[in-house]
């Protein structure tokens, strides 16, 4: 589990547009901070072990830096993201690097937030909707990629993305922000008989589940002390990141890897 991933670059990332409220066009990020940025969480993930894999980003395309939203990829599989008018212009050039490597790749019939709706945990698949993705995506990512999914709606466009009102630690543990989603959606989370780790509002909001773990190391924000102090806690090794700049496009340490290690099913012995 995300011990291999997909990254792109910060060349060409800056705000030419507003999809989220935490973009503002009169607030650029600085190029060379953006950039150094992205290379120290690069730097994190091959500290760690994990194998990187890159695609360039275009210049007609300044969120590219954001590869989670591309697709969500199971084994050999992957289904493409289908991301606000803004974002569309990114997808071939996913399209093009996944086929490349020998994936089935599948067109989104609907909205679709790629991985960043769509966080797998083992044989669940933690599905957001209610922001930018239609939740008819749910039966297509069930029968595609074969996992039992569990629909989670997050209650404001503050949490447009469910990779920032939760994070999955190891295929037992999440931790998650109550107050991001709607009660029936925390219902469903308390019933999966998971470790259920709660993270306040306010880290959150400084995109704290916006992690990536391999279940041993787990690269985050520095902006979260108290979520990392119960991750070390736990036995956990964590690796605290700047992600100021790429936060003025929505983003951290997740948004910025699409993960290409999600295991294939089990088939029934």
């Amino acid at each position: 589990m995300n011990t291999e991933l997909l990254v792109s670059d910060a060349a060409h990332f800056r705000i030419d547009y507003e999809i989220n409220p935490y973009m503002h066009t009169e607030v650029q990020p600085d190029p060379a901070a953006a950039a150094a940025e992205l290379d120290e969480i690069v730097a994190a993930h091959r500290l760690a072990g994990r194998r990187v894999e890159y695609v360039p980003s275009a210049p007609h395309c300044p969120d590219m830096v954001f590869t989670a939203n591309a697709a969500v990829v199971r084994g050999n599989r992957a289904v493409l993201g289908y991301p606000p008018p803004e974002r569309k212009a990114e997808i071939p050039y996913f399209h093009d690097w996944l086929t490349g490597r020998g994936f089935d790749v599948l067109d989104a019939p609907f909205p679709f937030s790629g991985q960043g709706d769509a966080l797998a945990c083992g044989d669940l698949l933690l599905a957001g909707y209610g922001q930018r993705t239609d939740r008819g995506m749910h039966a297509v990512l069930a029968k595609e990629l074969r996992y039992e999914v569990v629909p989670l709606r997050t209650v404001s466009p503050r949490w447009y993305d469910l990779d920032l009102a939760v994070g999955v630690i190891d295929t037992r543990t999440l931790a998650y922000c109550p107050q991001a989603l709607d009660l029936p959606s925390c219902g469903r989370l308390q019933r999966l008989g998971l470790d259920l780790i709660e993270v306040g509002i306010d880290e959150a909001a400084q995109f704290a589940l916006n992690l990536i773990s391999d279940g041993t190391t787990v690269t985050m924000t520095r902006h979260a002390p108290r979520l990392a102090a119960v991750l070390r806690g736990r036995g956990l090794r964590v690796l605290e990141l700047d992600t100021t700049e790429l936060a003025k496009g929505g983003g951290g340490v997740r948004c910025t890897a699409l993960t290409l290690d999600n295991p294939s099913p089990r088939e029934p012995s």
